[in-house]
């Protein structure tokens, strides 16, 4: 049986974890190096949440587990995740691709309070800027307390996209 391997992004809002996700595919595709894509936001998109799953783990992993099937269905073993706690939900996301031998890289992106606030206030609008900011300094912090041994570290400060990237695929060793 083939080992499934994750490459499980996570990090607070403004770190960059859609734009390394996208530039990883591309390092990938241009390497030959097959593998797909989630950006884990989407599969829990559903309001109000389930009564009975207020967090909505249950749902995330009900649809990373059928997204997952119809990629595997079809060969592949290698999964780029992309979301904010994805390096704490490790053991979820682990069940979603089903039973067997899983080796899973865990980076955390960070980034400076001054960095997270440039960054958010580019894309931001409106009213929830301001509350936007305060729970992403807030996650990074749980982020960094929580996150399990083992999880990369990468900064993203003054990085481009792309270099970040080659990092993140070096660290993978894919």
């Amino acid at each position: 049986m083939i080992t499934r391997e994750l490459l499980l992004l996570g990090g607070g809002a403004g770190v960059g974890k859609s734009s390394v996700g996208w530039e990883v595919s591309h390092v990938l595709r241009a390497r030959g190096t097959a593998h797909c894509l989630v950006e884990g936001d989407y599969l829990d998109q559903i309001h109000p949440a389930p009564a009975d799953d207020p967090h909505r783990t249950r749902i995330t992993e009900r649809n990373l587990a059928a997204v997952w099937a119809n990629y595997a269905a079809l060969g592949q073993h290698r999964l780029v995740y992309t979301n904010t706690v994805s390096v704490l939900e490790a053991p979820m996301i682990r069940r979603a691709v089903g039973p067997g031998d899983v080796r899973a890289t865990l980076v955390l992106l960070t980034a400076s309070e001054a960095t997270t606030r440039e960054r958010l206030a580019r894309r931001e609008i409106g009213s929830q800027l301001a509350p936007h900011i305060e729970r992403s300094l807030a996650m990074a912090r749980r982020l960094d307390a929580d996150a399990p041994p083992g999880t990369v570290r990468i900064a993203t400060d003054g990085r481009s996209v792309e270099d970040i990237a080659h990092e993140v695929v070096r660290v993978t060793g894919w």
